[in-house]
């Protein structure tokens, strides 16, 4: 016969087995998740490509990505970004945009694909009537030397010293106040943060962590500002509203969107109407605008972004 001592051992060892198996499990679901938004981002890019060309209109693109994504049995995780030239990032067109692509635009793509929440995350830039350009190269170059360090225990500042430096010998700025960034469930901006440019984190890459590595470069001063324009939302907390529409936008972004950026055209709403709930919802602290990020001497800007998971 057993003594209680080891029958109690044996519960506690056979328990042990269980919670580790439902981890195993829970981490297995995750893993998949990430893993199917990966594919689904992966089939967008190339689609995504080959319609950024001259006289295409920008939401016709937005709109065709982000129906991709669906198709596919995925869900957008932000707008689909489409910004051009001097606009380095948080532009997406609006319901009544008529922007065409023209010869010589630097056109970024950003897209965000999600499955139960979990986010991968790409962008790319093309230069409308080039094979390629060195603006775009070196942002390449860069991220590809960057997500080589990416890795358990790697210093924040290690990452952003390489990335300054490969674009720097390249003849270029890095953007210097925007980062590479963790992923996490529903949080698309999550930590760490990864700057563009040198400076003295210390702080280490965490093991089993998502990172969304992205590198903007410029041929001008590489410093973004706001610009006063906003077309991308994001919910915050319940607030008291007036307007039925606002109500009913602060519930979308809720439910909806799952607390996830939104776009002003993905409302279905009148612009007048759009206008003044937005508004409402911005001065109650409902919600926050991402507003159009500007390189500040309005020179071009190149990115490329990748998403690695790190183990």
């Amino acid at each position: 016969m057993k003594s209680e001592r080891e029958e109690g051992k044996q519960r506690s060892d056979v328990e042990g087995d269980g919670r580790r198996r439902g981890r195993s499990r829970m981490e297995e679901e995750v893993l998949k998740s990430y893993k199917t938004a990966e594919s689904i981002s992966n089939s967008c890019i190339p689609f995504a490509k080959s319609l950024v060309k001259e006289g295409a209109k920008a939401l016709d693109i937005a709109e065709r990505i982000e129906e991709k994504i669906r198709q596919l049995g995925g869900k957008p995780a932000w707008p689909v970004n489409i910004s051009i030239n001097e606009n380095a990032a948080h532009y997406t067109p609006d319901v009544d945009d008529a922007t065409v692509l023209k010869e010589g635009d630097f056109v970024k793509i950003d897209i965000g694909v999600h499955v139960d929440g979990y986010i991968w995350d790409k962008a790319f830039t093309i230069c409308i009537g080039a094979k390629t350009h060195p603006l775009i190269e070196a942002s390449e170059l860069a991220l590809e030397a960057a997500l080589k360090l990416i890795k358990p225990g790697t210093r924040i500042s290690e990452i952003s010293e390489v990335v300054e430096s490969v674009v720097t010998e390249a003849g270029f700025n890095p953007v210097r106040n925007l980062c590479g960034h963790g992923l996490e469930r529903y949080n698309q901006h999550a930590w760490p943060s990864i700057p563009n440019g040198r400076n003295n984190i210390k702080d280490e890459i965490p093991a089993d962590s998502v990172i969304a590595m992205e590198v903007f470069t410029t041929t001008g001063t590489g410093w973004v500002k706001e610009s006063d324009l906003a077309l991308i939302y994001q919910y915050v907390e319940e607030k008291p509203v007036r307007m039925w529409e606002a109500r009913q936008i602060l519930q979308k972004a809720r439910q909806e969107f799952n607390g996830l950026p939104f776009a002003k055209r993905w409302l279905n709403i009148t612009p007048v109407k759009a206008e003044f709930a937005l508004k409402q919802l911005l001065d109650a602290g409902a919600i926050k605008a991402h507003r159009i990020l500007k390189e500040q001497t309005d020179k071009p800007v190149a990115q490329t972004e990748e998403t690695i998971i790190v183990k």
